[in-house]
């Protein structure tokens, strides 16, 4: 991820939907594992370096 830095008046302010929408899923889910780690690195060191993936079985009938 490129360090990029913008100095805006804040008449010219945009809002953070219209910047994450222009972005692909890829480049949001690579924002969201930035954070993620960070927050990691800032709160506990011995937190699991990965997400937690959640997976429900349902009972359907059978027809």
């Amino acid at each position: 991820m490129d360090k990029v830095l913008k100095i805006i008046s804040l008449k010219d302010k945009h809002s953070d939907y219209t910047y994450w929408v222009s972005k692909t899923y890829i480049e949001r889910l690579d924002a969201i594992e930035f954070l993620r780690e960070q927050y990691n690195k800032f709160k506990n060191k011995d937190v699991q370096q990965r997400l937690q993936r959640v997976c429900s079985v349902i009972n359907q009938k059978q027809s």
